[in-house]
């Protein structure tokens, strides 16, 4: 499995926290005991500022930590120390999409609902350029770098351990035209080949036009789930506008993320019927 230092760094806080308020430990009372400032404490749980390896000691003696714990937790501050995903690109993308970016990289499995553009993950390097170059306010050098970010960003699906990917993307999707007809048919015969021959990692499911009303009741908006190898993880939730995109950890908002995702996924086709309409598409555009 992928290691992503944001990860390391997120179970490294998240445990530390859960388990001050095990002990009912408040945010002055770690900080006294550790004879740091409240604000500094808040820092270093908040992700702010990377613990040192002494005050993780003193603060992991002080949460009565077992020794098994203890190891994970010592173990997983040198993988935070590392050097963060995407770091190359942190001029272009604002700070929720470097954090998006980072836990992708350690992600287990991704479930992902489109309405409008082909996810992400599986565009292909004419389709991602034909994007950001429509955007009016981002400059052909920078629209290049995003292309590159977005290329990287796809290595998770790669061999010798492929993120597991699940997307239900609607029929409209495949019918608007990125990038004029040659990109838009290689873009569906790429979903096409890439689903069929990683069958085993890659579910796609494509809601047709007939479902358009029950699509509609549901107002659903673009958002991933992202899963952890880790137990000790909660699913996180990303929900994504044309202007904005937002992370949460907020277990109501991702159970409701969850609820929809499983609704339009009964709505969908199955992947073997996706897989036709999709191939069906791409004949009719080849021809047109």
């Amino acid at each position: 499995m992928t290691v992503s230092s944001p990860v390391a760094d997120w179970e490294l806080r998240l445990r530390i926290r859960e388990q001050a308020e095990r002990h009912g430990l408040k945010g002055g009372q770690m900080a006294k005991a550790l004879g740091i400032t409240p604000q500094y404490w808040s820092s270093l749980t908040g992700g702010k500022v990377l613990f040192t390896s002494e005050l993780l000691e003193k603060t992991l003696d002080v949460l009565e930590f077992g020794p098994d714990d203890r190891h994970e937790l010592l173990a997983l501050r040198e993988n935070a120390k590392g050097r963060a995903p995407f770091a190359n690109y942190s001029a272009l993308f604002d700070e929720s999409f470097m954090r998006l970016y980072g836990l992708e990289q350690g992600a287990q499995a991704i479930r992902t609902f489109e309405t409008s553009v082909v996810p992400g993950l599986l565009q292909t390097e004419d389709y991602i350029r034909a994007i950001m170059r429509s955007t009016a306010a981002t400059r052909p050098a920078e629209a290049e770098q995003r292309v590159r970010a977005r290329l990287e960003r796809q290595r998770r699906l790669d061999p010798p351990a492929p993120l597991q990917l699940s997307a239900v993307i609607s029929q409209a999707v495949l019918m608007s035209r990125v990038g004029g007809p040659q990109v838009h048919q290689k873009q569906l015969l790429h979903l096409r080949d890439i689903a069929t021959d990683r069958s085993d990692t890659i579910d796609l499911r494509v809601i047709p036009f007939e479902s358009g009303d029950s699509l509609a009741g549901l107002n659903t908006a673009t958002f991933h789930l992202i899963d952890f190898p880790s137990a000790r993880l909660p699913t996180v939730g990303w929900l994504e506008t044309a202007i904005h995109g937002e992370l949460t950890e907020d277990a109501r908002k991702v159970d409701a993320m969850q609820y929809l995702y499983d609704q339009v996924r009964a709505i969908a086709l199955s992947p073997e019927d996706s897989l036709q309409l999709i191939d069906r598409i791409a004949k009719q555009t080849g021809q047109s």
